[in-house]
């Protein structure tokens, strides 16, 4: 399909030939002049196998592409801190996060390299980043990452130099040592299969000795070599005067090239290179793999890290715009963020405004915020540029906290992990004390074979898939709910939340929006409805309620003192010298609980308010998809009894509680744990903190108090309750696969040691074994990264 046909096609169905967005036009082909000029360029440039080859649709350009707004990515500062000197040429590594399938990274590799002085192009579209090579005399940066915002890859600043040199480095010398060990195997299994085929012992000895010398010279730097990371792991583990995994593999390396050189000198009958190379190979091979698990999972981090624009465009006083650096800005600066372009800095937005928070929720679709709403860095401007005041940047942002989280829950080690770590610590030295009665028994029944059964049990019994058994699936875990905006924050958190057998809800912020509107207002006699709002906003806004959103604020005279907050009940205080209190009606009239909100002295009514909090949108369906994951939802909440039934009918929940102070809801979870259900709560306020830290998994809602985060086992980013069954499939998938990767360690270990020990394998075999054993686990592990499905929920 030519590019041409491909954009008919596409506008056919109603969206862009280039992005995807939805057309303004049925006659349109691009959703604005941004798209047709880079999808222009992309034909006229021979590139439209593009639009053949891609899985998704490119990012949205702008159409706005200043060319003077580029020219910040060539001052000193930014060279210094993320550009190195090669040779004669200047190289760096970008981010993108447009780059969604191989044919991204085909694209950007053809068109940088047409641009003059681009010396060369690395683009992987698994990790988002390109590293970019020109030469300073005839380039700048400026233009090539203008080229890459052209075609619809916005640019951003990777960690700097030195992290992604290091990251290459390792990188590099790891496939280095794969690429050594996998030609040394290859040649000493050729010349071992020279020996092994010698089956009348016809072969002259000067052949014989001339094949194990050569493969003494192949083997050597296969274990010394390509195998040193596990002899310096193990020199490690003995420095630490404990027993691993590393001991296990150098040893038996060790031992089997050692054995050999041994048999090579003294003309011996047998000798084993092909084992230590083959051990070495495959098991570089397996840890790879699990390395490439961790590194899926660590993605987050480096999404995060793309999301933090290098520049920002602030306001003068006189009403003009500066490009400056992102880290230049502070606290009051007025700043405006282009169409598609990354907030930088956490703010207010001074305008209604159109955004996209994909990254801090994991929601694709955009949501309006209002003017005096806060918008978070990391979130985009869509259909429209935005202005706002800077209240947070560099780390004192959410998009810097969310990093923080993410960190966080992938440098934790779960008990579990823990448990399986001191169950390999235990096996090796049983598998040493076992593998010396074994040689000792070979010794008295066959001693010529006594040295060759040994090894194959040391190798076929390496621990490597038990160790590998738990941190590869939770490393892979917590990748997939990073990416459903879901942050583990404890190491008990996962295990439990698949456990679950109840959900608690509360009700204000957490099943509805948390954003409370008044209905209707009832006055006594000589009050007026503004001084009525007058008073109650100010107590409510000097507390930081969640129905403060519902009064208007105060005039800066109003001032609320001496607020002492009642749990369950309401808040106290003063307001211009006089005595009041808003909340329940027993507590600030002195009448009957009749569900309204009521502004009294404590024994005589001010006034009475009602108000409305909408249900969250997605709150039916996340209901009903934990029903059919066998949950039984529940809810309970501070609210009155009448707008807690009204909202429990439409959601489908039998049996909610109302007017539950903390305590009465600690309890309620209680009651449950005493009948042996697993009970995750999901709350956002301060009152929820104690049932939060009470139940067996807590999830506290993004947007919600942070003593409740702080207090709970889970973070749900933004405003999808989906992302909770959604989270808790994951955690019961990511349950089964441990327990089928602990079933096969264990079965593989208790049909190979025996089979080892009778001397029924030889040691090439043996590590043959143990590698495929690993690699399944791995593999097994890796399945997490595929996305679930949970009944009612859009995958």
């Amino acid at each position: 399909m030519s590019g041409a046909l491909a954009s008919a096609t596409t506008a056919a169905t109603g969206m862009c030939a280039h992005c995807g967005d939805a057309l303004p036009r049925a006659t349109d082909s691009f959703c604005c002049e941004g798209c047709a000029a880079a999808s222009a360029w992309i034909r006229e440039a021979g590139l439209d196998d593009y639009y053949r080859l891609r899985d998704a649709p490119a990012g949205r350009v702008s159409p706005e592409l200043d060319p003077a707004q580029f020219d910040l990515w060539d001052r000193p500062e930014i060279h210094a801190e993320h550009v190195v000197s090669r040779d004669d040429n200047l190289e760096t590594t970008l981010l993108t996060d447009g780059m969604r399938c191989a044919a991204c990274a085909w694209l950007i590799d053809r068109a940088l390299h047409r641009e003059a002085g681009v010396a060369s192009v690395s683009a992987n579209a698994v990790t988002g980043r390109v590293r970019v090579a020109w030469d300073p005399a005839r380039t700048r940066l400026s233009h090539v990452v203008q080229r890459m915002a052209a075609l619809g890859y916005a640019p951003s600043l990777a960690t700097g130099t030195a992290a992604e040199d290091a990251r290459r480095r390792t990188r590099n010398r790891d496939l280095l040592r794969l690429g050594i060990a996998g030609l040394g195997a290859m040649q000493a299994m050729m010349l071992a299969e020279a020996l092994y085929l010698d089956f009348n012992a016809s072969m002259p000895l000067a052949t014989r000795d001339f094949f194990r010398w050569i493969t003494l010279l192949v083997s050597t730097p296969v274990v010394f070599y390509a195998g040193w990371p596990f002899i310096f792991g193990a020199w490690r583990e003995w420095r630490l005067r404990r027993l691993g995994m590393d001991t296990l593999v150098a040893g038996s390396t060790l031992l089997a090239w050692g054995a050999s050189v041994v048999e090579t000198v003294r003309g011996g009958p047998h000798v084993w290179y092909d084992a230590a190379v083959m051990f070495v190979f495959l098991l570089l091979g397996a840890r790879m793999l699990e390395q490439r698990a961790r590194r899926m999972a660590s993605a987050q981090v480096d999404t995060l890290a793309r999301a933090r624009p290098a520049f920002a465009l602030r306001e003068r006083a006189d009403g003009s715009v500066e490009n400056v650096p992102t880290h230049a800005l502070v606290p009051g600066d007025i700043i405006g963020v282009s169409v598609g372009a990354v907030v930088p800095a956490d703010g207010v937005l001074l305008a209604d405004a159109l955004v996209e928070e994909s990254l801090l929720t994991g929601e694709s679709a955009p949501v309006t915020r209002e003017a005096g709403q806060l918008v978070y860095a990391g979130s985009s401007a869509r259909h429209q540029p935005l202005r706002m005041r800077v209240t947070g940047t560099g780390a004192a942002t959410r998009l810097s906290e969310l990093a923080r989280l993410v960190e966080h829950a992938q440098a934790m080690r779960p008990a579990l992990a823990v448990t399986g770590e001191r169950i390999a610590h235990r096996f090796v030295a049983a598998l040493l004390v076992t593998a010396v009665v074994v040689y000792l028994g070979w010794q008295w029944h066959a001693p010529e074979r006594a040295l060759e059964v040994t090894l194959a049990l040391l190798v076929i019994s390496c621990p490597c898939a038990l160790a590998l058994a738990v941190p590869a699936a939770l490393a892979t875990a917590q990748g997939q709910l990073s990416r459903l905006g879901v942050l583990t924050l404890t190491d008990r958190a996962l295990d439990r939340l698949a456990a679950a057998t109840d959900i608690v809800f509360d009700k204000t912020g957490t099943l509805t929006m948390g954003r409370p509107s008044l209905v209707r207002t009832d006055l006594a006699d000589g009050v007026t409805p503004a001084r009525a709002l007058e008073l109650a906003g100010a107590l409510e806004h000097a507390s930081g309620h969640p129905l403060a959103t519902a009064f208007p604020s105060p005039r800066p005279c109003v001032i609320a003192s001496e607020l002492v907050r009642v749990p369950g009940q309401g808040i106290a205080g003063r307001v211009d010298g006089q005595p009041l209190r808003i909340g329940q009606a027993p507590f600030a009239a002195n009448r009957v609980d009749d569900g309204a909100i009521w502004l009294g002295d404590g024994h005589h009514a001010l006034a009475r308010f009602e108000v409305h909090d909408a249900a969250r949108p997605d709150a039916l369906a996340a209901v009903e998809s934990l029903g059919a994951l066998d949950l039984t939802v529940r809810m309970a909440s501070g609210d009155a009894e009448g707008p807690v039934d009204a909202l429990a009918r439409a959601l489908a929940i039998a049996s909610p509680a109302s007017r539950q102070s903390p305590e009465a809801k600690l309890a309620m979870v209680r009651a449950l744990q005493a009948g042996g259900r697993v009970v995750a709560m999901v709350g956002d306020g301060l009152n929820d903190a104690p049932v939060l830290g009470g139940a067996d998994v807590s999830i506290a809602m993004g947007r919600g108090a942070p003593l409740a985060q702080r207090a709970a086992d889970l973070v749900l980013q933004g405003d999808s309750l989906v992302r909770i069954p959604q989270a808790i499939e994951v955690a019961r998938r990511t349950r089964t696969v441990i327990r089928q990767n602990l079933a096969w360690a264990l079965a593989y270990n208790v049909i190979a040691i025996p089979l080892a020990a009778a001397g029924l394998v030889t040691p090439w075999l043996a590590a043959l074994g143990m590698a495929a054993s690993s690699l399944l686990v791995v593999g097994n592990a890796l399945r997490l990264s595929r996305p679930g499905r949970v009944p009612g929920v859009a995958a």
